[in-house]
């Protein structure tokens, strides 16, 4: 494994700058930095899928990921990661399919290092309102997100 990257690239939803460490994924966030193009074969890799996912020619990433956090955090996480582009599921599903309660999914789900990604968009509050949004943009960005992937949460 070799050190730490970092990349950004131009999204709808802003900047973004893309961490790696070797060729996996740490983190995902929304920067105001420069401009700093990927350079490496695995940071190509990563800014290729991202725009094809937002030009609606890609569903489903196939990028190694290594987010830090708690036990609990990286099993919400990894459930996240199963739902399948467009669908939705509450954070009180997901909290039952990991034996969690929905306020610890929900407060994981606001520590996901990697939106986007690990879809963190695609958690909705019961009822089938929105729910929240740590991302840069707030429900304005998860609406984006849902949209793009022609799912359509309540208000």
């Amino acid at each position: 494994m070799t050190g730490a990257s970092f990349c950004t690239m131009e999204s709808p939803v802003g900047r973004l700058a893309i961490r790696m460490t070797g060729d996996a994924i740490t983190a995902l966030d929304w920067v105001n930095t420069e401009d700093s193009p990927p350079d490496t074969p695995n940071q190509i890799e990563v800014t290729r899928q991202i725009a094809a996912y937002f030009a609606g020619n890609l569903q489903n990433f196939t990028l190694p990921l290594t987010p830090e956090g708690t036990v609990h955090q990286k099993k919400v996480w990894a459930e996240m990661s199963k739902i399948p582009f467009g669908d939705l599921r509450t954070y009180g599903d997901l909290a039952q399919t990991i034996s969690s309660g929905a306020q610890a999914v929900g407060n994981a789900c606001g520590k996901n290092p990697i939106p986007i990604i690990v879809p963190c968009h695609r958690i909705i509050a019961a009822g089938g309102g929105i729910g929240g949004y740590s991302g840069r943009g707030g429900i304005v960005t998860k609406r984006i997100l849902l949209t793009l992937e022609g799912a359509e949460p309540g208000q």
